[in-house]
Parts: C-alpha cells; sequence; structure tokens
C-alpha cells in the first residue's frame, strides 16, 4: 500500500464529516448513526438524500453547496478516494455534507426506515454480466426500500447505455412512476444546476464524445420487485 494512501487513512479518522464503522456493525447490526444523521451530524431535520457509489465526493459536494436546504451523504467502500471529498468538506466548513465508508449492499445498518428521501446514483459499473451487481437491479432496490421513504425518487445518471435502457426496462417491469429520462443531458439541454455537477469521470466522458443519460423514478415500499426478461443483445 502506498505511502499516499495510507496517509489518507489516518487522515480520514480526523473528519467529523466521515463515518467509517466496523465491519461487524454493519453486517451483524446496526450502527450507532443509524436513525440519527440529522440529530448528530446536520443538526437539522432537511431531507437526507445519499450518492451511492461517491468515488471522490464529487457530486455529494458539489449538490451541498447547490441545495443547503437538504442533507448529503456520500456512500462508499473506498476511503482513499473519499478522502479528497471529506478533506474539502472539512477545509470549507460545508454543514449540510457528510460521507459514510460502507459497502452499499449493508447500507441498511446505517440508515433507518424512511430516513432517506432521495438516492442519487452516478456513473456506477454497469455490470454487464450479472444483474444483480448493478446499483439499479431489484437486489439493490429491495435494500434501498428499506430506508427510503415511500415514493422516495431515485436519480441514474450515466454514460452507458446498457444501463440506461435496462433500468428503464425494469422501471416498466415494475410499474414503477418514472419521472424523467433523457439519453442525452447535454445534448438537449437539460443539464440544468441539478444535472450539470461533472466528476472527473464524466468531464472524461464528455470530451470522448460520450452521451450523459439521466433518468428518475419513484421507488414505492409495496410489492415485490422482479428482474425484468431483457436481452441486452438487442441494443
Amino acid at each position: 500500500m502506498g505511502k499516499d494512501k495510507l496517509k489518507r487513512f489516518e487522515e480520514n479518522k480526523s473528519f467529523e464529516c466521515l463515518h467509517q464503522p466496523e465491519f461487524s456493525d454493519v453486517f451483524n447490526g446496526d450502527c450507532n448513526m443509524k436513525g440519527n444523521w440529522n440529530t448528530m451530524q446536520f443538526k437539522n431535520n432537511n431531507p437526507v438524500v445519499l450518492e451511492l457509489g461517491c468515488g471522490r465526493g464529487e457530486y455529494t459536494v458539489e449538490l451541498a453547496r447547490r441545495f443547503p436546504y437538504k442533507n448529503f451523504i456520500g456512500v462508499d467502500i473506498k476511503g482513499a478516494r473519499m478522502w479528497r471529498g471529506a478533506k474539502t468538506v472539512t477545509e470549507e466548513s460545508i454543514p449540510n455534507a457528510a460521507f459514510l465508508r460502507c459497502r452499499i449492499e449493508f447500507a441498511q445498518s446505517a440508515f433507518d426506515c424512511d430516513e432517506v428521501s432521495e438516492i442519487w446514483i452516478t456513473f456506477p459499473d454497469p455490470q454487464m454480466k450479472k444483474s444483480s451487481k448493478r446499483l439499479t437491479s431489484s437486489y439493490f432496490l429491495e435494500r434501498y426500500r428499506k430506508f427510503l421513504r415511500d415514493e422516495g425518487v431515485v436519480h441514474l445518471k450515466t454514460d452507458s447505455r446498457f444501463l440506461h435502457l435496462y433500468t428503464l426496462e425494469l422501471i416498466k417491469h415494475n410499474k414503477l412512476e418514472l419521472i424523467e429520462a433523457n439519453d442525452d443531458i447535454y445534448g438537449t439541454g437539460r443539464a440544468d444546476a441539478l444535472l450539470s455537477v461533472k466528476t472527473r469521470y464524466e468531464s472524461e466522458f464528455l470530451s470522448q464524445g460520450m452521451k450523459i443519460t439521466y433518468l428518475s423514478f419513484k421507488l414505492r415500499k409495496a410489492g415485490k420487485l422482479t428482474e425484468p426478461e431483457w436481452n441486452p443483445e438487442d441494443l
């Protein structure tokens, strides 16, 4: 392990905005922040919004800057990357941004029922070979329902046409309410204050001429979610 990475891991321990529960806490039980993010971290009653797979935390930080009436939490397992976002939040004293180092599969151990109002999924690995690993699959949506309020909104922003179309098919298959679908947010002029935040990867994709897609839908609590019969070879 490189010295820079070790230094970042050590500095992460000093950030009040970064929570790193022990694996045993999230795997076998609940961490102390569950149900307490508004009271213990943000000291307000504003809606809590998650960014799942936040990486360097660029989207979490910028959304917190642009929307001070909401609380944003970036979730990822890679602490060396998350260090950048946590350091920025600390240096700029951004009060409505925080981070959780945790596998997304175990996020329900860190958030209570109805504690989260919205979920952002930005540029995840499309996992073309195994649907259960996709962050918009029924496997993950079932987990999100444990802490997302009923009819809470899920946002997906991606460069992957595959993941965009798969998620649209899953929404249709499970009769979820689609709010919006756009297959080229910059080409259509749709990239407003909410969608124009650019991560490092997004800037790279755009420089290569790739289209950035966006969709949002409401996730209800009732009913079983199942995978669509969808063949990616039809693309």
